[in-house]
């Protein structure tokens, strides 16, 4: 058996505490996929297999989320079939295709989708802050197009998907915060099954790392999940985490950061 090494244990803290943030910020909001996907990267794992890793946290993270959820009788939410079948469809072609092609070009059109993610959320922030939610009859063609559609991003890519179903779930299916945060776990949890074992198939799963960064994330989402819960001004927080995530996601995605340098 190999000894670990000082650098080992280093490397092995930053992933758990990559993990600790992205399953806070995935539980709430989304996007924290983008913290974790770094990490792995930065330990040395090609981006494609970072990407496969990455959903082992993921399945983690929204399998506890749901169960505190659940542990307060607030795991379901009325009508969610709806969103998760199409959302799964679309998640298994995404995966599939995520396994043939590079996710480069792909990355690099997120940054412009999270620019108009950004003014999307700030228009009307009242609508995010809702107590109550104005959700009526789900069954139409535009929730089955709009969720299959996430559902292909999120198994194609998984970061920033969470971003993509709350503003979905709040300003197209009108949930309150709190119901979309649940609904948002269900869908992304659902979505991962397939496409985790789709990325075991390829062999692009880092199992070590992978199970280290699981264990940071399950810790984020449980203490996000009863924040949720128990802090009467979630949604408001949840909200100005949600604008925090996005513009930082905008920062890296162009690398902003050169541009101090000049």
């Amino acid at each position: 058996m190999t000894a670990l090494h000082f650098t080992d244990i280093g490397l092995y803290l930053l992933l758990v505490v990559a993990g600790c943030f992205a399953g806070f910020v995935n539980t709430l909001t989304g996007s924290g996929s983008v913290v974790t996907i770094a990490a792995l990267i930065f330990a040395g794992l090609p981006a494609n297999i970072a990407n496969g890793t990455n959903r082992l946290g993921v399945m983690v993270q929204t399998t506890v989320g749901m169960l505190t959820f659940a542990r307060h009788g607030k795991a379901h939410v009325k009508g969610s079939e709806w969103f998760i079948i199409p959302a799964v469809g679309g998640g298994m072609l995404g995966a599939w295709l995520a396994t043939q092609i590079s996710g480069e070009v792909f990355e690099r059109w997120l940054g412009i989708v999270m620019v108009l993610m950004l003014f999307i959320i700030l228009y009307k922030p009242k609508k995010w802050q809702r107590e109550h939610s104005q959700a009526a009859n789900q069954k139409n063609v535009l929730n089955l197009l709009v969720f299959f559609a996430i559902g292909f991003y999120g198994g194609f890519i998984q970061a920033g998907i969470g971003i993509f179903l709350m503003i979905a779930l709040v300003l197209v299916a009108k949930f309150n915060t709190q119901e979309s945060t649940i609904l948002k776990l269900s869908i992304v949890f659902f979505i991962n099954i397939p496409s985790f074992l789709i990325f075991i198939y390829h062999n692009q799963v880092e199992w070590i790392y992978g199970s280290i960064m699981a264990i940071g994330q399950s810790i984020g989402a449980a203490a996000a999940a009863r924040f949720a819960l128990k802090n009467r001004h979630a949604a408001i927080w949840t909200y100005r985490l949600l604008v925090a995530v996005v513009i930082a996601s905008i920062w890296q995605l162009f690398d902003l950061g050169q541009y101090l340098l000049l």
